[in-house]
């Protein structure tokens, strides 16, 4: 991919082809329907709550405060505009899972599972009825999911999963080959996993516009282009100063994920890798025969170094997935977000799952930072005196999470007792990364031995053996 060869138009493939005319943007954000930004704070004020953030988490936080008291007095800051990062990247898959995935909360945390997983549907829920009443005009729809094996030990790890949940009392069913094809056509597919129930699908951007306006809409005061620069805490206040004015606050709320936290102690629990996607072409009538796909469930493949997939409201295909690229000591930058070589994968290994799709175009490719922590799932922490919440880690999987976290925040900076902070798995951290270059070393070594699994019929070689003993593994 990265040769300087000259290459001809005869021996480039139909998967490059189609990349032509991707245009560098995010699908999401590319939209006529994007708001103007709001002002930057400018001046000194104070707040009962100041949250600093302006993705899903933050947004969630600042409605939910609003919607549990209508006269508490909400700032939210965010460093450019709101959803421009994760939040108006991502795939939309909108998942009940607070754990990314019943068999990570399930090796996690096994006393607690059922009450995470009840949790989690309960929150599901709540975002469909949210979405309703504020009017968000967002495409959600309870489309269920397909978990889909191309290998036959991806098959046996679904039967196995699909056992276990059932146990559990979840509505899943696993698919034959014949039965799963039926849904999405695909001739790499040996069976699925298929769960009607534990997602939705949402347009991502539009949801973060979308809570947004009900923020604003409550009274939330709203900052954009506002980034923070230090956090201090004096007596039982806390500052929060950005370029041009600063906010004293009583309870803060701090939604930066992947992002530097202006809390250093969190820092080293979290760090930004990059994900990649590619958005098709509106499909034909012909080419939708052609694959099936009329339930439009949301569907992700099972190799560790997955794909996630699926229909937009006019018929595209997002694609993403596979590569999960860190940079050393955590790089982030703007020109990060783009890798043609990465591009160039995606793209033939769309065309190897849909063959029948040879001659359809990619309109868009993009990519964005996801914040990821040891665990792979959120996890929570107080500072100030318990003034200060922080939610971060969801690992990708954050559309719906978020909203549980931005719930849990606001239990935690008001001293409540609740269900949720009672969990072991709001009240335990998960290990720290190690510093650089042990990091680096050590996330390149588990790029390469997740690779190899895959490769070689999922054989976990010593190394993520040694991970999983560590509670390191990540099953999903």
């Amino acid at each position: 991919m990265t040769s300087t060869t000259t290459t001809t138009s005869s021996t480039i493939g139909p998967y490059l082809r189609a990349l032509a005319d991707a245009a560098p943007v995010p699908l999401w954000l590319d939209d006529p329907a994007a708001p103007a930004a709001v002002s930057a704070l400018t001046h000194a004020t104070t707040a009962d709550l100041v949250i600093v953030g302006g993705g899903y988490t933050g947004l969630w936080t600042a409605l939910r405060a609003k919607e549990r008291d209508p006269g508490r007095d909400v700032v939210l800051l965010e460093a450019r505009t709101c959803g421009w990062a994760a939040s108006g990247r991502n795939g939309g898959f909108c998942a009940a899972s607070l754990t990314h995935g019943f068999l990570n909360g399930h090796d996690r945390w096994p006393e607690e599972i059922r009450t995470l997983e009840r949790l989690g549907a309960d929150n599901l829920d709540a975002i469909g009825a949210t979405i309703e009443r504020y009017g968000i005009d967002c495409a959600f729809e309870r489309t269920g999911e397909l978990d889909v094996a191309t290998e036959p030990w991806q098959l046996d790890d679904l039967t196995a999963r699909a056992d276990l949940e059932a146990s559990y009392g979840a509505d899943v069913t696993m698919l034959d080959a014949d039965a799963t094809r039926a849904r999405v056509n695909s001739p790499t597919y040996l069976g699925a996993l298929w769960d009607p129930h534990a997602t939705a699908l949402v347009e991502p951007a539009r949801l973060a516009w979308g809570l947004r306006q009900a923020c604003l809409d409550l009274g939330v005061r709203v900052y954009e282009n506002t980034p923070v620069h230090k956090l201090t805490s004096q007596g039982g206040t806390s500052e929060v100063r950005t370029p041009y004015g600063r906010v004293t606050a009583r309870h803060v709320a701090l939604a930066t994920n992947a992002f530097p936290s202006p809390l250093r102690r969190m820092r080293a629990y979290v760090i930004p890798v990059y994900d990649y996607v590619l958005a098709t072409e509106p499909l034909t009538t012909a080419q939708l025969d052609a694959i099936g796909w009329r339930g439009r469930e949301g569907v992700a493949d099972s190799a560790n170094q997955f794909h996630y997939y699926r229909l937009t409201r006019d018929n595209r295909i997002i694609w993403g997935g596979y590569d999960i690229i860190y940079h050393y000591a955590g790089s982030l930058r703007d020109e990060l977000s783009h890798r043609p070589a990465t591009y160039a994968t995606l793209a033939r290994q769309f065309f190897e799952t849909f063959p029948q799709l040879e001659g359809l175009r990619f309109t868009h490719s993009w990519g964005g930072v996801i914040d990821t922590c040891t665990r792979f799932s959120v996890f929570f922490g107080t500072a100030h005196n318990g003034r200060l919440a922080y939610a971060a880690g969801f690992t990708g999987l954050g559309v719906a999470a978020t909203r549980f976290a931005a719930d849990t925040m606001l239990d935690l900076v008001a001293a409540q007792d609740t269900e949720r902070t009672r969990l072991r798995m709001v009240r335990d951290k998960p290990l720290p990364f190690p510093p650089e270059p042990v990091r680096w070393a050590g996330i390149q070594l588990t790029r390469r031995a997740l690779d190899r699994a895959d490769r070689t019929g999922g054989h976990r070689n010593l190394w993520l053996r040694t991970l999983d003993r560590c509670g390191l593994g990540f099953n999903v």
